[in-house]
């Protein structure tokens, strides 16, 4: 599916001419393997036709928009993508994210800011911080496969995307600890900076996959004031080697 000894193949699509070359020219000098395209639906096409490491999506386009571009996507492939967006307010990139999307950037936006978002995206889609090892997490009806990065509850199998596995695999990792969305985003996403929405989001997602009542959550608990933890419903989950 996606390149993994060579260079990272990247897929910009934006149908603003300017805006796609000043993107385009940041990846390359980075040393990815970079494509084009100003087509909503040509962007569709070429993506589930031969899936990139990453798209990087501009929100507002002609013909099809990025928000069904990623969950049409998403239907088939789990490809990181990065969503470009004009628009300011919160609830967009919110829709954004639960569509599917990794992680969203406003424009204007600085070309810099967006390759360290690329690269960052990128280590957490190849599994290079917090998922690394082939252990085998458990707790109750729930199990993570670290090497096979799978999970499975009740014996059946639950498809996350690299940053909800990810997330899951931490907390398991660190039960009963309560963590902040700030630390989230530094130790999970590897990122400095950010909005920590966008932790929110991935939590929610997170509940609808894994809670049998999300509104009413057992595994993932609001700490208020605070963030977030995991609460093990069969003792601490045990790291399990394959």
């Amino acid at each position: 599916m996606t390149s993994t000894a060579s260079a990272p193949r990247i897929l910009v699509v934006d149908d603003d001419p300017m805006v796609a070359e000043v993107v385009v020219k940041y990846l390359q000098r980075d040393g990815h393997i970079v494509e084009s395209v100003g087509d909503g639906a040509e962007a569709l096409r070429r993506a589930l036709a031969d899936p990139p490491d990453l798209l990087v999506l501009d929100l507002m386009l002609p013909g099809m928009d990025g928000l069904q571009i990623c969950k049409r996507l998403r239907e088939r492939w789990p490809v990181p993508v990065i969503m470009l967006t004009a628009l300011g307010e919160e609830i967009d990139r919110v829709v954004g994210l639960e569509t599917g999307a990794d992680d969203y950037v406003t424009k204007p936006f600085s070309p810099r800011e967006l390759a360290l978002r690329v690269q960052s995206v990128l280590r957490r889609a190849r599994g290079a911080l917090v998922t690394s090892g082939t252990g085998v997490l458990r707790d109750g009806d729930l199990l993570v496969d670290v090497g096979a990065h799978e999970v499975r509850l009740r014996e059946r199998e639950i498809t996350l995307t690299a940053r909800e596995f990810d997330l899951l695999a931490y907390l398991m990792r660190n039960p009963r600890q309560a963590f902040s969305r700030a630390a989230l985003l530094d130790q999970v996403w590897g990122w400095s900076f950010g909005d920590t929405s966008t932790v929110t989001v991935h939590v929610r997602r997170l509940r609808e996959k894994i809670e049998p009542d999300p509104a009413a959550p057992r595994r993932i608990v609001t700490v208020w004031g605070v963030g977030y933890r995991y609460e093990p419903v069969d003792g601490d989950p045990a790291e399990e080697s394959r």
